[in-house]
């Protein structure tokens, strides 16, 4: 029987009737009734009820050492039905990066692009959360073409040192931090992606600080120590900002930005586009 994850959604004040929710890698949710008084199961809904778990792709955790001999862990999702040999790979960098990936959470994107054939790696890089106070703080300060980066292009090195990964067809799309780390991807490792797709990300952290919204403003001294500080690391955040090292992207690049959102601001899309077309028409 494939794993699941349980959750309890909802209780009664007795705590002897609940509501409950299962999900996997390939179970987008289902919700259930149960009363423990007579043991018995209700369904109450399954979401998008239309796919079915055996045509999905499951998500395989991985771990490999970095570069400076740390462990990283992740997650590789391979398409069905195709010899694990020479595939495409999508390396979709998470968020935060204070998050993390986790098994059995449906990753709707994930399983589109494994249907269409794509292997899809999701690196916890230094910096991802749960695995303990010190794997976090081993990314402070290494944004950009440092250590966060190298945990990402170690795991791409990893899947095709392992003949999973087709090296001249490496792709890499993310969101937030994930946008960030693709720009950084083809900025400072300009030859290992053939495509990149940045989703609201981070182009220039001095922007990015500059920005930061006054509800998170209890924050900003975290974000100094973290990431850096704009003033006495002018120099750091000047060399892992991809928007000042436009000149060295030749991956083709796609660009998405909402043009509201609060946190990564339309700006931090504009800047690295209008970078980027100047470096093309030279």
């Amino acid at each position: 029987m494939h794993e699941s994850e349980l959750g309890i959604n909802d209780y009664n004040k007795e705590m002897t009737k609940f509501i409950v929710s299962v999900s996997s890698d390939t179970v987008y949710g289902k919700y259930y009734y149960y009363d423990s008084t007579t043991d018995e199961l209700t369904e109450l809904a399954t979401l998008s009820p239309w796919l079915n778990p055996n045509e999905l792709a499951e998500m395989h955790p991985i771990s490999y050492k970095s570069r400076d001999g740390l462990t990283i862990n992740g997650y590789l999702t391979l398409p069905k039905n195709k010899e694990v040999k020479d595939l495409p790979l999508i390396v979709n960098p998470h968020g935060g990066p204070w998050a993390r990936d986790m098994w059995g959470g449906f990753n709707p994107e994930v399983q589109l692009l494994a249907n269409r054939g794509y292997a899809v790696l999701q690196v916890n890089f230094r910096s991802s959360t749960g695995y303990g106070k010190e794997f976090l703080q081993a990314g402070n300060k290494q944004w950009g073409g440092l250590k966060i980066q190298d945990d990402i292009t170690d795991g791409v090195q990893w899947a095709i040192d392992q003949g999973i990964a087709d090296p001249d067809r490496i792709g890499i799309y993310g969101a937030s931090f994930g946008g960030y780390a693709t720009l950084a991807g083809i900025t400072y490792t300009p030859d290992l992606y053939a495509a990149a797709v940045d989703y609201v990300g981070v182009s220039n952290i001095f922007t990015l600080l500059n920005t930061i919204p006054p509800y998170w403003e209890t924050m900003r001294n975290m974000f100094y120590e973290r990431v850096g500080h704009p003033e006495k690391d002018k120099e750091l955040l000047t060399a892992v900002s991809p928007v000042f090292h436009a000149d060295k992207i030749k991956t083709p690049l796609f660009v998405a930005q909402g043009a509201n959102d609060p946190r990564v601001n339309k700006a931090e899309s504009d800047q690295i586009v209008e970078a980027y077309a100047l470096e093309v028409w030279r």
